[in-house]
């Protein structure tokens, strides 16, 4: 109920009674007021105030009975002037459709233009949402510099592609490339850095994340306890690497004059473990490896006591043959007509003993102190006559076993005959050969004791002359 609310004691300059007030006749919103009546003075908050719409001519009112002639509608049959309620119930139904309207007219009405705004603002909110939600803090350590940075990657490899964090193949990430990250994460990389490392006289590259000399080595698991290093083990290690020489402690031993050594060494050669066991090595004395080789855990290096001396040696140089044939020789035959002389050569040799024992003399030079001369030897051509008449009837096997036992090169005792039929030098030249009688032919020797036999007999042969005839 309106009236409490917006009832006055003064209407229009006149003083009104309370009983006039509740029997005043309450006028439609909207609908003109006569002189001398009360106005209804509300009006809704979201109205502008407007003049009122004037009906059409000839036609109702849509919202009430058609007016009057005056202006004023008719009255509503049944409806009781006084009642308060009806009155007002009417007025709310017309002012909602007015309302609608209105609406409906006023295309910039405060509806219409809150209606985006409250959108975007929507929007924003919404944005503003998913913006914090995929904002991360991390804390990236790169190469042992860390800091806290705010990233929208999602995984490793998209946060260090972001930063402009390039890395190798041998640099190490944690967590891997990849790995989803979260707010409060933390990611390092270690760059690696190439080491030329020679250890123990092996040579290789190795890579190591460690910033400095002590860390690569214990990184790459070297034992350093007693171990030689080129570098100080404190020196910093760059991107650009650099060359490192690591002898580890070593225990070798040393033989030397009946007596073992054992010492533990990070000597580069054996020359030099030899040297700290406190031998001392003397003109030719070695070891049983070669002194500049690197020593090795466990090994045992034996030195060798060696005393020598040189020797020079008489070689005789053989002499050549040289052969040429000779026309008037029967063929078969060979005559020396100049016999060989061996050369002399002097040839020096090293001795030396090893630990008392020689060893084998080794030849270290030679020089021909005389030429050796060629023995000549001429070789027949000429074609050997088939027999000697009047003796091939004879038993000439049976004299040769009698005289030389059958043997062409057989040379008697005295060394005056030889042959198979014991000739001597002078008779045998006489008969046309040439040399000495047991360097020819058994053939040629059997064809001259058949000349011999023409021309004297059996003479010559006083002791076996008889076989000849059987």
């Amino acid at each position: 109920m309106y009236g409490p609310a917006y009832a006055g004691p003064v209407y229009g300059g006149s003083d009104v009674s309370p009983a006039d007030l509740h029997s005043a006749e309450t006028l439609t919103y909207g609908t003109p007021v006569p002189t001398g009546a009360h106005a209804d003075t509300y009006r809704p908050a979201y109205e502008a105030p407007t003049l009122p719409a004037l009906p059409r001519q000839g036609a109702p009112d849509d919202d009430g009975p058609a007016p009057g002639p005056a202006g004023r509608p008719e009255p509503v049959p049944g409806a009781r002037a006084g009642s308060r309620a009806a009155a007002r119930t009417g007025s709310h139904r017309r002012a909602t459709r007015r309302r609608k309207t209105r609406y409906a007219e006023r295309p910039d009405s405060p509806m219409r233009r809150l209606l985006p705004q409250a959108l975007v603002v929507a929007f924003l909110a919404g944005g503003t949402t998913a913006f914090v939600a995929k904002d991360k803090a991390i804390e990236l350590n790169v190469d042992g510099k860390a800091r806290t940075l705010h990233t929208f990657a999602d995984d490793v490899t998209e946060l260090l592609a972001d930063e402009g964090v390039e890395v190798g193949a041998h640099d190490v990430v944690a967590p891997g490339p990849g790995a989803r990250i979260s707010s409060g994460d933390e990611v390092a990389v270690h760059f690696a850095r190439p080491v030329r490392l020679t250890l123990d006289g092996h040579r290789r590259e190795v890579w190591t994340t460690a910033h400095t000399v002590e860390g690569a080595l214990r990184q790459l698991g070297v034992r350093q306890e007693g171990a030689y290093v080129s570098t100080s083990r404190s020196r910093r290690i760059g991107r650009g690497g650099l060359a490192l020489d690591v002898r580890t402690e070593r225990t070798v031993t040393i033989m030397a004059d009946g007596r073992a050594r054992t010492v533990r060494t990070n000597a580069a050669t054996v020359r030099e473990v030899v040297e700290q066991a406190g031998i001392t090595l003397n003109g030719q004395d070695t070891t049983s490896v070669p002194q500049g080789g690197f020593p090795r855990d466990g090994q045992t290096v034996t030195v060798l006591r060696i005393t020598g001396g040189r020797e020079v040696r008489e070689e005789p140089i053989p002499f050549q043959v040289r052969r040429t044939e000779d026309p008037t020789l029967f063929r078969g035959t060979e005559v020396v007509e100049q016999a060989g002389e061996p050369g002399l050569r002097r040839v020096t040799f090293a001795l030396r003993t090893v630990n008392g024992v020689p060893q084998k003399p080794r030849r270290i030079g030679s020089e021909v102190v005389r030429e050796p001369s060629p023995q000549l030897v001429k070789v027949g051509t000429k074609q050997r006559p088939a027999s000697v008449q009047g003796a091939d009837h004879l038993d000439w096997q049976g004299l040769a076993a009698c005289e030389s036992g059958g043997r062409p090169d057989a040379v008697d005792s005295s060394g005056t005959y030889g042959g198979l039929y014991q000739f001597d030098t002078r008779t045998w030249q006489a008969l046309g050969g040439t040399g000495r009688p047991q360097d020819a032919p058994a053939a040629e020797q059997t064809y001259r004791a058949k000349k011999l036999y023409v021309r004297r007999g059996a003479s010559p042969w006083p002791h076996c002359g008889g076989r000849l005839h059987g």
